[in-house]
């Protein structure tokens, strides 16, 4: 199973931990951003995660 995910500057340590574990389960995960907490624009990420 592939999983993309994605969010703002504000989900980002939860997006992380989100990963961390769908990863320990076995799952692939495609990160479409942020990539860190620094102010972004959340449409932008869940725009990519969408046309994944």
């Amino acid at each position: 199973m592939k999983i993309a995910i994605g969010s703002d500057h504000v989900g980002y340590k939860m997006k992380e931990l989100i990963m961390e574990y769908l990863e320990n389960q076995g799952i692939e995960i495609i990160d479409m951003g942020a990539d860190s907490e620094e102010r972004t624009d959340y449409p932008a990420y869940g725009l990519a995660v969408c046309f994944f």
